[in-house]
């Protein structure tokens, strides 16, 4: 656990860096009469990205947390196999999206994690499989004119095309 501690808060602190400085490439601070400049939001976020693991770090060499201090492997064999069912499962789903698109990809990938994975009743596991791709589509598509991949499924959006745009 100790050493998994370290190696994240290293690797996020190296890429929080890195973000810090090519979100600099434009301006950072506040432009009078439009707000924050376009690299504002990413360079801040990413400068308390870093103190974190900055914290972490002093943390983890000071030996104030339970897990600096740990012995403990850090993925059993049971969570290995936990990660690559839902490493896989997500694989899958990305490789679907390109074939029947995001939302016949999406419930079917909820519908075999919530159910299969996570044990809940199929009538929650229907109800969110079902309700996810609508609320996707009229916030995309309808609301935000953002298309999201359709696949094969294509033309059975074209009457909702004609109905509400």
């Amino acid at each position: 656990m100790r050493r998994a501690e370290f190696v994240m808060a290293c690797v996020l602190g190296v890429l929080s860096a890195y973000l810090m400085w090519k979100s600099a490439e434009l301006p950072i601070g506040w432009i009078p009469k439009e707000g924050p400049g376009g690299g504002a939001f990413p360079f801040w976020l990413s400068a308390g990205m870093l103190a974190c693991c900055l914290w972490i770090l002093l943390r983890l060499f000071r030996r104030s947390s339970s897990v600096s201090r740990s012995t403990d492997t850090y993925m059993d064999r049971d969570a290995v196999r936990l990660f690559l069912l839902v490493a896989g499962s997500l694989t899958v789903m990305l490789l679907l999206i390109h074939v029947v698109g995001v939302y016949v990809a999406t419930p079917l990938f909820l519908l075999f994690y919530m159910r299969f994975m996570g044990g809940h009743r199929w009538f929650s596991t229907s109800t969110i499989a079902v309700a996810t791709p609508i609320v996707a589509f009229f916030f995309f598509e309808i609301a935000l004119h953002i298309t999201l991949p359709k696949g094969v499924t294509e033309p059975f959006f074209y009457p909702l095309y004609d109905i509400f745009l």
